[in-house]
């Protein structure tokens, strides 16, 4: 009977693969919105100003940075909890494939966040003219939460991979 549940808990692992299949959809959806944000800027780009220029430069990062955690997410996720990726043999395979385990995915995930939020911050500090004190304060909290968060994980990481090591 153990044998069964055991196999049975392990088969279920499969239901994550949509998942991780539903999230390359978002990235075709942010590849959407990206160019969708490039193209409306272009024709105006003679008469826009120069903070608006490096407002859309930002979103335009902070589009690309969602899209390369998401990638990462999914095919890290994918090989650490479903199965290995077989890559075929003329296909280039990415350097840390298969080198990042549940832990450093989420390392990696909370360094991510951090960037997508100083990105966000860095937005609201150029459009602070238009944007209220009250909520400016908050998204500085909200990113001293993550920036702190983040640290606290890489931390209790490093601290528990000594302990392993002893």
């Amino acid at each position: 009977m153990e044998r069964i549940v055991e196999n049975l808990m392990y088969s279920l692992r499969w239901l994550l693969a949509p998942i991780y299949l539903g999230l390359s959809l978002a990235v075709m959806l942010l590849g959407v919105k990206f160019f969708q944000e490039l193209f409306h800027a272009i024709p105006a780009i003679l008469t826009t100003p120069e903070v608006d220029l490096i407002l859309l430069t930002l979103t335009l990062i902070d589009i690309a940075l969602v899209g390369g955690l998401l990638v990462m997410v999914m095919l890290s996720g994918y090989e650490n909890f479903v199965s290995t990726l077989n890559i075929s043999g003329g296909t280039e395979k990415l350097a840390w494939l298969g080198k990042i385990d549940s832990g450093g995915l989420k390392n990696k995930v909370a360094a991510s966040i951090v960037a997508i939020s100083s990105i966000h911050l860095l937005k609201v500090f150029m459009n602070a003219d238009n944007v209220e004190v009250e909520k400016i304060k908050w998204y500085v909290i909200i990113h001293l939460t993550f920036v702190g968060s983040a640290f606290a994980m890489g931390y209790l990481d490093k601290l528990t991979r000594k302990t392993g090591d002893n």
